[in-house]
């Protein structure tokens, strides 16, 4: 289970958002460019799921399972280069019985198996986006009602 540190900066009856600063680890990550920044700083803001009752203003711990992260970044990351590899192989091997140039058969159907496997990471992502395994977790309150101006720490884990 990762976690990380974050300060409460909005709160409805559907979602609280957190405000957290990236860390060491995000430097290495290859999604880093996907989240949402505030400004092009370091400070970015998270929607999460608020199960300790955090309000507005207060400094939080917040995880998310590391078994949905590394599921979530195979569907992202490997499922779409296994489809492109498929594609290819398929051209290469229905070229012959349709008389068409191997090489050409195989990148039309390595791009063709790519962009289907995209669709299907879309629609995937929209039903896991609504899960709640897949989403952040406020876990716990470290201290109520925080300055304005105060950062959140960064943690390593």
């Amino acid at each position: 289970m990762a976690t990380e540190q974050g300060i409460v900066i909005k709160t409805d009856s559907r979602a609280t958002w957190v405000k957290t600063v990236k860390s060491g680890s995000c430097a290495g990550c290859s999604a880093r460019g996907s989240c949402h920044g505030m400004g092009g700083g370091d400070e970015m803001e998270v929607k999460v799921i608020n199960e300790a009752g955090a309000k507005v203003g207060d400094r939080i711990v917040l995880s998310f399972e590391t078994s949905s992260l590394l599921k979530a970044t195979f569907l992202l990351y490997v499922f779409p280069i296994l489809f492109l590899i498929v594609g290819a192989v398929f051209g290469q091997a229905m070229a012959s019985r349709f008389d068409f140039n191997p090489s050409a058969l195989s990148a039309i159907m390595g791009f063709t198996f790519f962009f289907v496997a995209v669709l299907i990471i879309k629609t995937t992502a929209n039903k896991l986006a609504k899960k709640s395994e897949y989403r952040p977790k406020i876990i716990k309150i470290l201290n109520a009602k925080v300055t304005s101006r105060s950062r959140p720490r960064q943690t390593c884990n």
